[in-house]
C-alpha cells in the first residue's frame, strides 16, 4: 500500500493528561528557551494554533459497484481513493477510570456514555453536572472534535447490530446499537446550525455525529428557528470531551498567492478555486490525481477528514467556507471526498459546502435544507440518479452523483 504521512506541525504540546495547549509568542522582555515559539518583534502578539489531524482509517479499495478491488496503480481507475494514502494513524489510551484520551488530539473523552437521549439544551446540563475520573469540567464537543474520532470501516449490517461495526473506535468507546433502529446513532456536538431554519417547518438544528450510519447531519434541538418551541425532538446521545477549547477545528489560513491556500494549522495546501466543473466519483479521482496546479503534481482528493476540516460552522451564510481565502463556483455546491460511505459502498461521502436537501417523503416534490450546510453525507458514485431514488415515508435526501473537487496536498 502506498503510504503518504500528513506533514503537520505540531505547535499543540500533551501535557500529563494530554491536554492542548495554546503556545502564545512570547513579548520582546521574555527569555525564549524553546526554538519553536521563536518570535520577532513583528508576531509578538500573534497566536499560533495547530491540530493533528487523524487518519480516517479506511484500509479497503472500492471500486463504483461498492466490490473491494486491489489497490489501483498510478493511471488506474479508482486511484487516489482513501486507502491509498496512510496518514497519523489514530491513537487512544485508556485511562481505567471511565476515560479516554486522544494521544493525537489530546482531548479526554467519556467512554461509556448514559445511552440516553437528551434533548440538546438538556445535554448542556447533562455535561455540567458530569463526573468522570474525578474530572468535572466536561463538555459537549464541537462537531469537528466529535467528527475526529470517526473511524471509516464502519459498517451498518440492516439484519442486526451482530454484523456492524460502528463509526468509531470500540475497542476503546462503548457503543449500543438501539436494535429497534440500527440506524440510530446520533451523538450531540454543541455546534448549533446559524444559517437558517431547518425542514420544511423551519425548525432550529445543531449538528450531530451518527456513529451507527457515519453520517454529520443537522437535528432537531426543540425549537422553531425564531425561537418558539414546539418541535417534536426525538433528542441524541451525549459523549462528553475535556480539554483546551477553540484549539482543535480552528482553521490558520495562508494566502500562497498562486491559487492554493495552506491551512497552518493542519498542513494541508489546498486548490483555492474550484474549477467549476462537477463529476462522477470516478472522475473526480483522475481529475484530482492528473493536476498540476500551481505547479505540483501530488494532488489529490481529500478525505473525508480533511474536507471537514475547512467548513467553516460560524459563518451565517453560504457557502460553508472562509471566503476570504476560498470560493465555490456555485455557492450551492456538494464536494466529494476520497472515502467510500461503510454502509453502502457504491457510494462515497461528500460534504454539502451549501444546503443539504432532502423532502418530506420520497413522494413529495419540494426540497428543503435538511440537514445544513456542513453536512457529511453519500452519493451514488457513478450512474443515473433514477437508479438510485428508493420510497421513502421519511425524509428522503437528494441525489446529485455529480459533485465538485477542492484538490488538496500534503
Amino acid at each position: 500500500m502506498t503510504k503518504r504521512k500528513t506533514n503537520i506541525t505540531r505547535t499543540v504540546c500533551t501535557a500529563l493528561c494530554s491536554f492542548l495547549l495554546l503556545t502564545y509568542s512570547c513579548s520582546d522582555d521574555e527569555e525564549i528557551t524553546d526554538e519553536s515559539t521563536d518570535t520577532t518583534e513583528e508576531d509578538s502578539d500573534t497566536l499560533s494554533i495547530s491540530f493533528t489531524l487523524s487518519d480516517t482509517g479506511q484500509d479497503v479499495f472500492y471500486d463504483a459497484d461498492g466490490n473491494e478491488i486491489s489497490e489501483p496503480s498510478e493511471g488506474d481507475e479508482y486511484y487516489g481513493q482513501d486507502a491509498q494514502y496512510t496518514g497519523i494513524a489514530s491513537s487512544f489510551q485508556d485511562n481505567g477510570d471511565g476515560t479516554v484520551t486522544d494521544l493525537n488530539t489530546g482531548l479526554m473523552w467519556q467512554q461509556t456514555p448514559d445511552f440516553e437521549r437528551h434533548n440538546y439544551y438538556d445535554a448542556f446540563d447533562y455535561v455540567d453536572e458530569l463526573e468522570i475520573g474525578g474530572y468535572t469540567d466536561w463538555r459537549l464537543p464541537t462537531i469537528k472534535e466529535l467528527y475526529s474520532l470517526l473511524y471509516s470501516n464502519g459498517s451498518l449490517d440492516a439484519s442486526g447490530s451482530a454484523g456492524s461495526q460502528p463509526y468509531l473506535y470500540d475497542e476503546y468507546f462503548d457503543f449500543e446499537y438501539e436494535e429497534n433502529m440500527l440506524y440510530a446513532g446520533q451523538y450531540w456536538s454543541s455546534t448549533k446550525y446559524v444559517k437558517g431554519g431547518l425542514q420544511s417547518t423551519n425548525i432550529e438544528g445543531a449538528f450531530g455525529f451518527n456513529f451507527a450510519d457515519g453520517h454529520i447531519k443537522a437535528y432537531e434541538t426543540g425549537l422553531y428557528y425564531d425561537g418558539t418551541s414546539g418541535v417534536e425532538d426525538p433528542g441524541c446521545f451525549v459523549r462528553a470531551v475535556r480539554g483546551t477549547e477553540n484549539v482543535y477545528g480552528v482553521n490558520d489560513f495562508e494566502d500562497n498567492g498562486d491559487g492554493t491556500v495552506t491551512d497552518n494549522a493542519t498542513g494541508l495546501m489546498w486548490q483555492q478555486v474550484d474549477d467549476g466543473n462537477s463529476y462522477d466519483w470516478i472522475d473526480a479521482l483522475a481529475y484530482a490525481s492528473e493536476s498540476e496546479l500551481a505547479g505540483y503534481t501530488d494532488w489529490r482528493l481529500p478525505n473525508t477528514k480533511e474536507l471537514q476540516s475547512i467548513v467553516d460552522y460560524d459563518k451565517t451564510t453560504f457557502p460553508a467556507i472562509d471566503e476570504d481565502y476560498f470560493t465555490c463556483t456555485d455557492s450551492d455546491s456538494w464536494f466529494w471526498t476520497s472515502t467510500t460511505q461503510g454502509d453502502y459502498k457504491y457510494t462515497a461521502c461528500y460534504l454539502a459546502f451549501g444546503k443539504a436537501y432532502s423532502k418530506d417523503n420520497s413522494d413529495a416534490t419540494e426540497y428543503y435544507d435538511w440537514h445544513g450546510a456542513g453536512a457529511q453525507r453519500s452519493d451514488p458514485k457513478t450512474g443515473d440518479i433514477d437508479d438510485y431514488i428508493l420510497e421513502s415515508v421519511n425524509a428522503s435526501d437528494s441525489l446529485r452523483i455529480r459533485n465538485y473537487v477542492r484538490l488538496v496536498r500534503d
